[in-house]
């Protein structure tokens, strides 16, 4: 064993990695889930092309929208002689308001075009009756990543600027004048700056379960005395809704402060704003450069993504479960997902035995969970079915990418409305199948794992079993463990908000959530401090993913553990720009990948027997100081 193992785990496993690895130029990091990004995204574009211009090459059906779509998107002498002739008639509309009256006389149709409006409309589960959809209303997103940054980033007034000059150059390019833009985007900064102290911190939002805020539409309704709701609703809605669920009850608690006669111009600035640079990754070619360039900025990133990865990333936007069923057919396949959907169901029960052997849970909460837990929704690969919307989507090459996009925009929307008080379709993907990623949805219970996760180094038939179970393995029962995380736990068996639990096993899971929270709290990384409970969620569900994957290594006869744990840190390899490390501290649920590889180890008995790590090792971690919940 070398003295590095002992150090550093995650060193260790991928130090030769880390020193040679190297950071595309179009993106704030690169590693274990990146490279697979990088090369799905390098083969869907290669048969995008070769589809592009071989008609023959196109498959029957919706892909040839799809393709199509990427032609226009490709085109950018097309794009560049459209100019922005389009975009400003549309922005003409807001420019033409003159009050809050005429806002509300056209609000339904700004709402399905998406106008940016100082509110968010949604259609999804109803938390409380998770078998129905309903309507949520959302705040706005902000200028600055997450709310703290208004009162405590020292970078605060540097990202603004940034902001302020793309946003200035995006206006000039649209055909304004330099005054008359730098005034539109001042009026933007201010009326972000009313919003930000009503809305939730990502720490704030961590809890989701906060989001289930029912209310009449008429108590709703008189906290917005220039926003006409109950028309609005009754517009967009096949009925007029007798509640909604408020996200945010403190932010629509200052809507009439934030919505005033005297913060027209303000809002109008903002809308007009936000609005043009919604439009420029569809526009020509130096408005696509200037429009992304606060987010590359806020992540580091050197350059704007390429043509053709532009293009085919818009695409992926608008067909995302066509080219995923494209894909996951293609490239993985009924074998491989039967495969799969069996390691899954095998790991289920794993679980299942780990509930019933429990130490801490009462009897009658072990009976909950493991109810839940049978049923649980198993999705592997791709969809059985490509949701209908998608027969909508008639790609006309006759019209600008901007007017395409723009219809398949509005029809998603128009399909959201519309399912409304319909039963939720537990089948329904929220996630392409070409995706390198994995979810469990709490309102459906249901895990999700798309084809483009299923390879190395997650999963491979060239590696041994005990490394696929340290990666596939931990990352499926990561999303299992997501159902009984301090959010997860919270939800039953068929996606109701709704306290299963004993009093006394509550309060004893929130004491070994407080643990991890703990753990993780306050440790130095990227030149900032990881924040323990906006990541607890994540780190509850690592935990529980390792152990339970472990435990189903270890009945495999050709076990090792060696490279169980050796795959575990080799997923999370990670080099990223500090700027982007420093950002997901702020704003994202899950803990830096370093960590989760090397803390989540260092709570496994395992770990230290199967490489002698002895106190006083920086690897080890005192018993007492473990934190093992599932």
């Amino acid at each position: 064993m070398t003295t590095l193992l002992k150090d550093d785990f995650y060193d260790y496993v991928n130090g030769e990695w880390l020193e040679t690895a190297v950071i595309p130029a179009d993106k704030p990091a690169t590693g274990g889930f990146q490279d697979l990004v990088d090369g799905i995204d390098s083969l869907m574009i290669a048969e995008f092309e070769n589809m592009a211009h071989d008609p023959h090459a196109t498959p029957k059906g919706r892909m040839k929208d799809a393709v199509a779509f990427y032609r226009l998107a490709s085109d950018f002498a097309q794009r560049e002689a459209a100019g922005t002739t389009e975009a400003n008639a549309l922005l003409a509309k807001i420019e033409a308001l003159r009050s809050y009256e005429e806002l509300n006389q056209q609000l339904a149709s700004f709402v399905l075009d998406g106008i940016a409006l100082p509110f968010q409309l949604d259609v999804d589960a109803d938390m409380k009756n998770a078998q129905m959809n309903t309507l949520s209303v959302y705040p706005p997103a902000t200028i600055l990543p997450d709310k703290t940054y208004y009162t405590e980033n020292p970078q605060a007034g540097e990202m603004l600027q940034v902001y302020f000059e793309m946003a200035v150059n995006v206006l000039v390019a649209y055909g304004k004048d330099q005054a008359e833009a730098e005034s539109l985007v001042e009026q933007a900064i201010a009326f972000d700056k009313l919003i930000a102290p009503h809305v939730r911190s990502a720490e704030e939002s961590a809890d989701y379960s906060k989001n289930y805020n029912p209310r009449s539409l008429e108590e709703f309704a008189k906290q917005a005395s220039k926003i006409d709701f109950r028309q609005l609703l009754t517009a967009l809605l096949p009925g007029t809704p007798e509640e909604l669920i408020v996200t945010e009850p403190a932010y629509f608690e200052a809507f009439d402060i934030i919505v005033s006669d005297s913060h027209f111009e303000l809002l109008k600035g903002w809308m007009i704003v936000n609005q043009s640079l919604r439009y420029t990754s569809y526009l020509s070619e130096e408005l696509r450069q200037l429009g992304g360039t606060y987010s590359r900025y806020l992540s580091g990133i050197d350059e704007a993504a390429p043509q053709q990865k532009a293009a085919y990333y818009l695409t992926m936007g608008h067909f995302s479960q066509v080219i995923g069923d494209y894909y996951g057919r293609k490239y993985f396949g009924e074998t491989a997902k039967k495969d799969v959907k069996h390691m899954v169901e095998t790991m289920i029960a794993v679980y299942q035995e780990r509930l019933r052997n429990n130490t801490w849970l009462s009897e009658e909460t072990r009976q909950k969970a493991i109810i839940k837990l049978n049923r649980l929704g198993i999705h592997v690969g791709y969809p059985d079915q490509v949701p209908v919307i998608y027969d909508q989507l008639h790609t006309d090459e006759e019209k600008s990418l901007l007017a395409n996009a723009l219809h398949f925009n509005r029809l998603f929307r128009e399909d959201a409305f519309k399912k409304w008080q319909q039963p939720v379709d537990r089948e329904e993907w929220e996630m392409s199948a070409a995706t390198v990623n994995a979810y469990y949805h709490p309102f459906k219970n249901v895990i999700v794992f798309p084809a483009a996760i299923l390879q190395a180094p997650f999963y491979s038939l060239e590696q041994s079993t005990s490394a696929n179970y340290g990666g596939i393995g931990a990352v499926i029962a990561h999303e299992i463990s997501h159902a009984f995380d301090n959010n997860g736990a919270k939800f039953d068996e068929y996606g109701n908000l709704n306290n299963w639990w004993t009093e006394e096993d509550l309060a004893h899971f929130e004491r070994l959530a407080q643990a991890m929270i703990d753990e993780f709290d306050g440790l130095p990384f990227a030149g900032g401090t990881v924040n323990g409970t906006l990541t607890v969620s994540e780190n509850i569900a690592d935990a529980g993913g390792l152990s339970c994957a472990l435990e189903a290594a270890q009945k495999e006869s050709d076990v090792s553990l060696a490279d169980f744990f050796t795959n575990w840190a080799k997923i999370w390899r990670t080099k990223a720009k500090e700027q982007y490390q420093q950002l997901l501290l702020t704003i994202d649920v899950h803990g830096p990948a370093k960590l989760r590889a090397n803390i989540q180890v260092q709570n496994i008995d395992e770990f230290y027997t199967t490489f002698d790590i002895k106190p006083g090792d920086p690897m080890y971690r005192a018993p007492e100081d473990r934190v093992q919940i599932w």
